[in-house]
């Protein structure tokens, strides 16, 4: 079990490269990785239960600790990541399928990155995750509800069957881990530790059986554009979310878990969603979003956590010899 420990973190520490390589073999091996296809709702799930398990009661007392800045959070994470993805898909008159896709990564709610990002960067870590679970379990209501409202003249969107999907393979499972981890914690704390392992191998997975999919078309010159748009939208979130959390008085270590619950998305769900419901095209910027936010947050936390060292008061013995 120790070693499974050491194989997960070693997987999370170095989770970049790991996609990238993931999706290198996929791209140039198109049919090691075209099974998993099918299989991709089934191993969101996986995700879910993972995240669910990690989920304690104690994690849902930040909502009423923080009541403002929690509700900010998910405001602004609902606003302004589908507002600017639309904004973007209509300033650069993107095909359908793509626009779909790049509306749907906007609409996701907050990726499980966003924690981990927001602990290396010495924020509140507890406001995140509370952040990060209420947009969880609005977005069998709000992401359809949202697709509707700003893709809907792009492509036809299927509201009660996304609803149905989404409260299947997101909220039950997440459910489901929290329910075991709250009565059958100490009977279950060996697999538990292990789930960061099961959780990352399976969103290799799905990133692998997307690229596979868009083998053909991936690096097409028209889906070039893709790479700075996905970018763009990533670090304009960042930007936007931070300083309107200063706009409404929120202080700079809560700022950063806003920060990264508003930028950071659950693009595991959107690539499931795409594939399901729209066309393989329209999960190429979920990916091109998953690769990008996992650079991205990762230079963000470290700026803000050396920032944190550089401005922390020196203890009596550090203090510098005067001149």
């Amino acid at each position: 079990m120790k070693h499974i420990i050491t194989i997960g973190r070693y997987l999370n520490a170095h989770f970049v490269w790991f996609v990238l390589a993931a999706a290198a073999i996929a791209y140039f091996r198109p049919n090691l990785a075209t099974w998993v296809v099918p299989y991709v709702p089934y191993l969101l799930g996986i995700v879910m239960f993972g995240m669910g398990m990690t989920l304690k009661r104690s994690d849902f007392s930040g909502v009423f600790k923080s009541p403002k800045e929690v509700t900010l959070g998910v405001i602004a994470h609902y606003l302004i990541m589908p507002l600017l993805s639309v904004a973007i898909c209509a300033l650069f008159q993107l095909p359908d399928a793509i626009a779909a896709g790049v509306i749907l990564i906007g609409c996701c709610p907050s990726g499980t990155a966003a924690n981990v990002m927001c602990y290396l960067a010495k924020g509140d870590v507890a406001l995140g995750v509370s952040i990060g679970t209420i947009t969880t379990f609005l977005a069998p209501v709000l992401l359809p509800v949202l697709l509707l409202l700003f893709a809907g003249h792009w492509v036809h969107i299927p509201t009660l069957s996304l609803f149905i999907n989404i409260f299947q393979v997101v909220v039950l499972p997440v459910f489901l881990g929290l329910l075991i981890n709250t009565f059958l914690g100490t009977k279950v704390r060996k697999a538990t530790s292990a789930l960061p392992l099961v959780s990352t191998a399976s969103i290799l997975l799905i990133i692998s059986g997307v690229v596979a999919a868009n083998s053909a078309n991936l690096f097409a010159t028209d889906m070039l554009v893709l790479i700075p748009i996905v970018m763009l939208i990533n670090v304009l979130g960042s930007v936007l979310a931070f300083f309107i959390s200063k706009l409404f008085g929120v202080s700079h270590v809560k700022s950063r878990a806003i920060t990264f619950e508003v930028a950071t998305q659950n693009s595991a769900l959107g690539l499931s969603l795409a594939l399901l419901f729209f066309s393989p095209a329209a999960a190429i910027p979920g990916t091109l979003f998953s690769v990008w936010q996992n650079i991205s947050g990762p230079i963000l936390a470290s700026h803000w956590a050396k920032k944190e060292m550089d401005e922390a008061p020196l203890k009596p013995d550090q203090a510098p010899d005067p001149v």
